[in-house]
């Protein structure tokens, strides 16, 4: 008999978490890994599962489920295939409530008697009242709740939700964002959906109080009216950013071998995501970008006027081709607002139409007096300052140290935002060399310690920025 399911609040907060699978360290092992990184997250019943072992990191390792003395509400799955319907029948023994499977080889294989086993697991979860996410999947982290089962994911809770089927992009969002100060509610791999799936995530997302943007990695859904549905009550609430993966002929065939989703007309798709007023994006890199501007890029500029402010000519023109190229404009400033800018930025070797380009945009003075006369433009909606972007000013260079100009940019960066009222982005290209890195990495913690969008390039800001301004206008 099928019996009441379990909800969704209840497996982000679980008070014990075991790992079946485990081995001690040296041998490698995803049950490892997950009992380190919850250790190190201060998860405070953690419960290793491997009848070989008697202690894994230092905690006792038991025999089986059924052995642990403490309660359980999360069980993480790593054995093979084959042992998984055993295992179940302990997980209901021991009144579980959820059940991650890392576990792959199941209907992504495209043996039918695989199918025919996921169809056997999930009867045994509805039977007994638990949950299943995947298989085929790295699972849950809630950092709010210290369940966070990969050192990818920032301890710090914040309030971004990802939600993916790929547990490599589960992990590789908040590995490569975290830096760029984006920190995480909820994040969740979901593997093949045999239970939960996208459009039950989305559901709760959107009532989520720890949820401000909800960010989805989809390579196909089965049932295409309940996920609109549920894709567009979340967007009238948050903005929700979608990056639908299997677009091309060979991706819907690694698609279908990876998550067993038979992916949708491209077109299609992207038709349903406009629908339903969300953010499409083309990859994870743009996934990140959006979801920094949507957190950091504040307010969300009211038009597509961008005021270009940084040192080199030639990545002036970078920077307008770059921007107009993506949607955005970059409009030609007026005389008098350019013998505002003379005032203060030499003659010789400046630009002052949009982009401006001075020597001297480096000091905190000449930057905080351009970008207030820049704020007053009505016509510009935002402000762009860049720097690193060519060998005058190249990160490494052994003449100069920029770890004294930095805290003054960023307080005159925060200034003008401040006062203008218009978001300041920050475009960093990261060096090609080890000598540079140090330098770039002490740029970008800088401006994002002082709250800024911080993007790799100015074709990644210019394509983040005009997504996030169609999307508020759509609104």
């Amino acid at each position: 008999m099928t019996t009441e399911k379990v909800s969704l609040s209840e497996i982000f907060h679980p008070r014990g978490v075991a790992a079946v699978g485990a081995t001690p360290a040296g041998l490698s092992s995803f049950a490892t890994g997950v009992i380190f990184s919850l250790i190190q997250a201060g998860f405070p019943a953690i419960y290793p599962v491997n009848p070989k072992y008697t202690e894994v990191l230092g905690l006792p390792c038991y025999p089986s489920i059924r052995d642990i003395p403490g309660i359980v509400d999360n069980v993480m799955v790593s054995i093979p295939a084959e042992s998984v319907l055993a295992l179940l029948d302990d997980c209901a023994a021991k009144r579980v409530k959820s059940v991650q499977f890392f576990t792959a080889g199941f209907s992504e294989s495209g043996y039918a008697e695989r199918a025919d086993l996921e169809k056997a697991m999930l009867r045994k979860a509805q039977e007994s009242g638990f949950r299943i996410i995947g298989p085929n999947c790295v699972g849950v982290s809630v950092p709010k709740s210290r369940f966070i089962t990969s050192l990818a994911i920032p301890l710090e809770p914040g309030p971004v939700a990802f939600i993916s089927q790929s547990g490599g992009h589960a992990w590789n969002l908040p590995y490569f964002g975290g830096p760029r100060g984006l920190r995480f509610s909820k994040v969740v791999s979901y593997g093949n959906a045999l239970d939960v799936d996208e459009s039950e995530l989305l559901d709760y997302l959107a009532q989520d109080p720890d949820t401000e943007v909800v960010t989805a990695y989809i390579e196909g859904v089965k049932d295409g009216r309940r996920f609109f549905n549920a894709l567009k009550a979340a967007t009238a609430r948050k903005p929700v950013v979608v990056y639908k993966g299997g677009t091309t002929e060979a991706g819907k065939r690694t698609a279908f071998g990876h998550t067993a989703s038979l992916t949708s007309s491209v077109a299609v798709f992207d038709s349903l995501c406009r629908q339903a007023k969300s953010i499409p994006v083309d990859d994870m890199d743009e996934l990140a970008d959006v979801t920094v501007a949507l957190r950091f890029a504040r307010p969300i500029p009211q038009g597509i006027g961008v005021a270009v402010v940084g040192a080199g000519g030639g990545p002036s023109v970078l920077a307008s081709d770059e921007m107009e190229k993506a949607g955005l404009r970059v409009p030609q400033l007026s005389p008098e607002v350019q013998n505002q800018l003379r005032q203060f930025l030499p003659l010789a070797g400046s630009i002052f139409g949009n982009p401006i380009d001075a020597p001297n945009l480096t000091v905190p003075g000449a930057i905080s007096a351009t970008m207030r006369i820049l704020g007053r433009v009505p016509d510009i909606h935002m402000l762009l300052y860049h720097m690193g972007f060519h060998p005058i000013s190249r990160w490494g260079d052994s003449r100069r140290s920029l770890a004294p100009l930095l805290r003054p940019i960023a307080e005159a960066l925060l200034e003008a935002q401040q006062t203008t009222g218009k978001p300041v982005l920050v475009p960093l290209y990261p060096p090609p060399d080890i000598a540079g890195m140090p330098d770039f990495l002490a740029a970008q913690e800088a401006f994002v310690k002082a709250g800024f969008p911080v993007f790799h390039s100015l074709r990644q800001a210019a394509r983040a920025m005009a997504r996030v301004v169609a999307w508020d206008q759509s609104h």
